[in-house]
């Protein structure tokens, strides 16, 4: 089979991908990042969105192994470094190693998304997973 007459709609299928794993359609996004795959074997970005599968699913040592695999591939992803600064981060034993990928990605990123996107993150590990939540202050009525 031909798939050279595909090759012009690989983005569109990697974006498809991501769209559908924000809806929460996994089988249709492993099914786009297989196609994509296919279209562009040595392209890391559907492997990313694989990772991004696992991570949107918590599934935080798979999403972590799938990213730093593509970091071994691509030491300059940033996307990638991105996502595994945020799936470190989200585990309690690897909470400061994913706090310094976020930070060095937030300040050193070529693309002001991901660079935004690292410093996002950062806030929300800070904000959400670093500090413990505020005891609730339980008010007496007045008289």
């Amino acid at each position: 089979m031909n798939m050279q007459k595909y090759q012009a709609h690989y983005i569109t299928m990697t974006e498809a991908g991501f769209i559908a794993v924000n809806q929460s359609d996994e089988d249709s996004a492993v099914k786009l990042f297989k196609a994509a795959s296919l279209l562009a074997p040595e392209q890391m970005l559907p492997k990313i969105g694989f990772g991004y599968i696992h991570l949107c699913k918590l599934e935080l040592k798979q999403a972590a192994k799938v990213f730093s695999e593509v970091l071994e591939v691509e030491p300059d992803n940033d996307m990638a470094k991105t996502f595994l600064g945020l799936s470190l981060s989200l585990n309690p034993t690897e909470l400061s190693k994913g706090e310094e990928i976020l930070t060095e990605t937030g300040k050193t990123a070529k693309d002001p998304m991901i660079k935004d996107l690292a410093a996002n993150a950062l806030k929300f590990v800070m904000r959400f997973v670093k500090k413990a939540p505020s005891p609730v202050e339980v008010s007496s009525p007045q008289k």
